[in-house]
């Protein structure tokens, strides 16, 4: 039986044939392979770039988002891209990468605004809709013969007329389900992106969003930093200026301004019905003058509006807001402020003064900078309730102090009032801020000078004074008919000089006397002398300065009382001396 011939060995070129093919197969096949290892391997080091720039550059989203874009837009073929960021409002062009110069024009003048799907109107058009309805990506593979680019939209039209765009892809910016912004692509010819390529760019994207939250984590703990080093600050004077209000304002304002990136500001306190300047920073020498004399905020303006609501008040452009037209007017520092923020400083519900920061520039104050500054207005209050406490235990020791003196004098002086009554004199003008001041005693329908506190050219002049009869309608008369006590804020816009008599006058005009107060000195409702304080300015004295000045005529009546009854003694005393013994 012979042998079956081998088809192989009886054709030996199909042989050939069939293995140069499987040759060309596995060539092919190491070739494709080739291909997807150096591509894998040139995005994997497409990738290590991308993750060093954000690594190197913290916090800097600008390096990380040109060398993301130039990634890109080499390794999928892309002619320009550009990378918008979305602030819940709207979208905004940070980074862009090849973009044709006319279309780069027409964008800086027509800035894009985020809007629905359906609106053609509004622009990333309709790229931007879909991606804020939760696309993960638009890929439109022809921009020319979408409905957008046929009716018109100048933005659409742009991009293909001016810019030559015609293929794009849309990639989303997402942190789980709030949007960030997205990652724009074009080619100038129609030709759509590839499954692979989509993917890759959307592993871009996911790079970005690691670098956006890497650098707004940076970002929120640089901030709490600088707010916590702030605080500390402020804590520092605060403790450190015990008392001390000017250097806790100095120092709050200054931090709000740095903290908040502002280019001025300033502190005000209530006073009667407006506010007074108490701190200014970063303007000029004549603002806080200006301010200190404007006591009634002109209506409309952000003071006026903080005034009536008790709330945070901000004012985004005070060059359009019609409440800073007469302030502009007035001052001329306003001219360069747009953006203003005042904050309350409230107690207790009860309003202390404002904290206001200005900006040069158009730009909101975003919400963690208003509670910053409200939290600065906390720090506020709690130097000015700790300069009050102080200032009312210094108050009180210099009152406990100035009593011990008197009653030291008073024990010291048995019976003899002058130096008593020049102690009581000089300690209660101290304490209650008085330049000048008498204290006379009553004697029939008279009053007859016992004492007095001031210039030398004051005293003398009133030392020169007799006994004073006091006219109808003056102080002393009007004490005597049982008023509590007398107060003309300003002798000169009421009828005290009227009623004094001529010697008075001359000591009130030579003193320069504006204020004046009548303490009376009373024993059992009877008045027996006055006490009086004059201050050299219109400035009315408080009840509490007032009740100190009442505590003082107390000691004097004391101490009267005290030399009456002295007197009596003694006078009781010689009498027996003197009696004959058979009369003892």
């Amino acid at each position: 039986m012979s042998a079956t011939p081998n088809n192989t060995l009886a054709n030996p070129e199909q042989r050939i044939a069939d293995l140069e093919r499987e040759l060309a197969e596995c060539r092919a096949e190491r070739d494709e392979y080739k291909a997807e290892r150096d591509e894998a391997l040139e995005q994997q080091t497409a990738t290590a770039e991308v993750l060093g720039v954000i690594n190197s550059s913290p916090g800097d989203l600008a390096p990380v988002f040109e060398a993301m874009l130039d990634k890109a837009m080499r390794l999928c073929d892309i002619a320009f891209g550009t990378l918008w960021t979305f602030d819940g409002t709207q979208f905004q062009s940070v980074a862009q990468r090849g973009v044709p110069t006319p279309l780069a024009e027409f964008a800086a003048h027509n800035p894009l605004v985020a809007g629905p799907a359906t609106d053609s109107e509004r622009v990333p058009s309709r790229i931007g809709g879909r991606i804020l309805q939760g696309e993960p990506f638009v890929h439109i593979p022809d921009l020319a013969a979408e409905e957008a680019y046929r009716i018109g939209d100048p933005h659409r039209r742009a991009l293909v007329d001016l810019g030559g765009a015609r293929t794009g892809l849309a990639v989303a910016l997402r942190k789980e389900t709030t949007l960030l912004g997205f990652i724009m692509f074009y080619r100038q010819e129609v030709r759509p992106f590839t499954d692979k390529q989509t993917a890759l760019l959307q592993n871009f994207a996911a790079q970005a969003v690691i670098a956006m939250e890497n650098a707004r984590l940076l970002t929120e703990t640089r901030e709490a930093l600088e707010q916590q080093t702030a605080t500390a600050e402020v804590l520092g004077i605060i403790s450190s200026s015990p008392g001390q209000l000017e250097p806790v304002f100095d120092a709050i304002l200054a931090s709000a301004v740095r903290v908040c990136a502002g280019k001025s500001g300033m502190l005000a306190l209530t006073e009667d019905t407006g506010f007074r300047g108490a701190a200014a920073h970063g303007v000029g020498s004549e603002f806080p003058a200006t301010l200190s004399r404007i006591h009634d905020p002109p209506p409309g303006t952000g003071l006026d509006r903080l005034r009536e609501t008790f709330q945070t008040v901000q004012i985004v452009d005070c060059a359009t807001d019609p409440g800073y037209d007469p302030v502009r007017a007035l001052n001329p520092s306003f001219a360069a402020v747009h953006t203003t923020l005042h904050v309350p400083i409230l107690r207790e519900g009860r309003l202390l003064g404002a904290i206001v920061v200005y900006r040069d520039q158009v730009l909101p104050f975003g919400d963690n900078e208003v509670e910053l500054v409200e939290n600065f207005a906390k720090q506020a209050v709690i130097a000015i309730e700790n300069t009050r406490l102080i200032t009312e235990i210094r108050e009180a020791l210099d009152q406990q102090t100035a009593t011990a003196e008197v009653l030291q004098v008073i024990n010291s002086s048995p019976g003899d009032l002058a130096p008593v009554f020049d102690v009581i004199l000089q300690k209660a003008h101290a304490l209650c801020g008085a330049a000048h001041g008498v204290m006379v005693i009553r004697e029939g329908e008279e009053f007859r000078p016992v004492a007095a506190n001031g210039e030398p050219a004051f005293v003398d002049a009133f030392c020169q004074l007799g006994p004073v009869r006091p006219p109808e309608g003056s102080g002393p008369a009007r004490l005597i008919q049982g008023e509590q006590i007398v107060h003309f804020p300003d002798v000169q816009a009421e009828s005290f000089l009227q009623n004094a008599p001529p010697q008075l006058r001359r000591s009130i005009e030579i003193g320069g006397v504006r204020t004046v107060l009548f303490v009376p000195l009373r024993k059992d409702d009877a008045l027996i002398g006055i006490i009086t304080a004059f201050r050299q300015e219109v400035q009315p004295f408080s009840d509490k300065q007032i009740a100190l000045l009442e505590n003082f005529a107390a000691q004097a009546v004391i101490a009267m009382e005290n030399a009456r009854l002295l007197t009596e003694t003694r006078e009781a005393l010689e009498s027996r001396l003197r009696r004959p013994k058979c009369c003892k």
